[in-house]
């Protein structure tokens, strides 16, 4: 691994101002940084931690949005008991997120932030509405978690920007469900995953992993028409194949669970 330098800030001012250097990365939890960085994909020399900013709250504001800041841990959300009554699809989700270990390291906003089509929390954020909040030099932007990904490992955040917040729409009368298949254990990096919202009868659908970003589909027959990624994780016909049988399946668990 590179020799790096290793900067700390107190306020998102100074982390903002650290990141100016033209490999700096920033770094959360620094589950899949670290990993990139020991496989020689990423060569940063300087990493920028943000653990000792003030991001971690959880709380429901008063329109009754769910609002998480950006270092908050993924077990912290899954051992949430607002997380639980309220966005239980969520809570639900996050057990089967990779392993215990890593997600009382790893943190919301790096999880996000990441860029992996692989991930479970964005197609599942994306289809219930959710937006973060950015900050940068020029000041705070607000994105869509749907309009944060450009390509495979690829987001539209710029040099130097971080997610501070997400917030996730109350769930109301709606019903969710987020479904993976996976070719080894349960909580392994999924081959597919669907998310589904319900309105009504109306559906909501991102899929994710099949392709190279969390994708919305027009309606339950787009999904005949959808360009399939192929990985280590599955041929694009094995995939295509996971899609119809899973989505039925989503849309299914949906309609039954609980408001």
């Amino acid at each position: 691994m590179k020799p790096f330098e290793l900067l700390e800030p107190h306020s998102l001012r100074e982390a903002v101002a650290a990141l100016e250097a033209s490999d700096a990365r920033p770094m959360s939890g620094g589950t899949a940084i670290m990993l990139m960085m020991k496989a020689g994909v990423l060569r940063p020399s300087r990493l920028v931690s943000l653990r000792k900013l003030q991001l971690a709250e959880l709380e429901v504001a008063s329109d009754g949005a769910l609002r998480v800041g950006a270092m908050t841990t993924l077990r912290a959300i899954e051992r949430s008991d607002v997380v639980r009554k309220g966005w239980p699809v969520i809570a639900k989700t996050l057990r089967t997120l990779s392993n215990v270990r890593v997600r009382n390291v790893a943190t919301l906003g790096g999880h996000l932030a990441h860029g992996d089509p692989h991930m479970d929390l964005p197609p599942l954020l994306a289809a219930l509405g959710a937006t973060v909040t950015i900050a940068g030099a020029k000041g705070e932007r607000t994105s869509s978690v749907e309009a944060l990904y450009s390509g495979y490992l690829e987001t539209t955040l710029k040099k130097g920007e971080l997610i501070t917040q997400v917030e996730i729409p109350a769930l109301g009368k709606k019903r969710a469900a987020y479904l993976k298949c996976t070719t080894r254990s349960a909580d392994d990096w999924p081959a597919l995953g669907v998310a589904v919202v319900l309105d009504g009868d109306k559906p909501t659908i991102v899929v994710s992993a099949a392709t190279d970003r969390p994708t919305r589909l027009a309606s339950v027959e787009a999904a005949e028409t959808l360009h399939i990624e192929g990985d280590l994780h599955g041929s694009a016909a094995y995939k295509k194949q996971l899609l119809r049988v899973f989505l039925k399946r989503a849309i299914n668990e949906a309609r039954n669970a609980s408001h």
